[in-house]
């Protein structure tokens, strides 16, 4: 850079925020607080509960969910049951995710093949969001009774909202050069997806099922406690029989085996990530 063109950049004055700037950020900050003191007064919530609430829960806890019964985790019924999760968790996220992927493909505004496809992939991926998991279970249940494949069903299509709407972001990301490549050669649109698409997209698509499976790990305890079978059965079975050692023993287990789930979904990802 020449002395000439150094001179004929006008000097700039640092400023941290520019009216309207500063008004804009500090009324919607004042909006936002008085909105928070409000809720709090309405709800009639008592801020300084809870500062002795941890007290009164270590209280509850060591005298009600201490020793917990390590044993009963260690049955065969319940070891069982574990395996009951993990095949429930593995099942509905694979078929979550092999659903999702074409109504993704029909979501996304840039590569959905056909105009009258676009809102059946986006309205198909919403409506499966919209709904929890465990509103899932219950409809399933009422529909196949209690056992896995209500559970299955339920994981299924949580995880068609889930995976759905991450891959579609995903493809809507792609760069658009191969894709005009393709349609100008006179590719249909399952050739344009199949070779312009999945592989800008493969890497992403691989580390976003394997979370999928992970969420689904974690969401499966809470399907089985509202009828799903697995660990979650067992759960609420001894909540019920007020078998508190138990209750603590399977939270201890539910809490170990997502802690493994996580460690090995983030190993997956990063063995992904790392083959880029």
């Amino acid at each position: 850079m020449t002395d000439q063109t150094a001179n004929s950049i006008p000097a700039r004055k640092w400023s941290r925020f520019k009216y309207p700037d500063s008004l804009y950020k500090y009324g919607t900050l004042l909006i936002v607080l008085v909105f928070l003191g409000y809720s709090f007064h309405f709800l009639n919530i008592d801020i300084t509960r809870l500062f002795g609430a941890l007290g009164r829960l270590m209280g509850v806890v060591s005298d009600r969910y201490y020793p917990p019964d390590l044993e009963y985790v260690l049955d065969k019924g319940y070891l069982a049951a574990i395996l009951d999760t993990l095949q429930m968790s593995f099942l509905g996220g694979f078929a979550g995710v092999c659903i999702a992927i074409p109504l993704a493909w029909f979501s996304a505004a840039n590569v959905s093949p056909a105009r009258a496809l676009f809102p059946v992939g986006r309205l198909g991926v919403i409506f499966c969001r919209a709904i929890h998991e465990t509103i899932w279970t219950i409809l399933f249940v009422s529909i196949l009774g209690f056992g896995m494949l209500a559970g299955v069903s339920a994981l299924t299509m949580f995880c068609i909202g889930f995976a759905g709407k991450l891959f579609a972001d995903e493809i809507e990301a792609i760069e658009m050069g191969p894709v005009e490549a393709m349609r100008a050669a006179g590719a249909n649109p399952f050739q344009v997806f199949l070779f312009a698409v999945v592989p800008q997209v493969r890497v992403a698509f691989t580390g976003i099922a394997i979370y999928t499976w992970d969420v689904a790990f974690r969401a499966a305890t809470v399907v089985g406690f509202f009828g799903g079978g697995g660990m979650g059965w067992y759960l609420k079975r001894n909540v019920q029989q007020l078998e508190n050692l138990r209750v603590a023993a399977i939270i201890l287990s539910i809490i170990a085996m997502v802690l493994i789930a996580e460690f090995l979904s983030g190993y997956l990802r990063s063995a992904v990530n790392r083959a880029k």
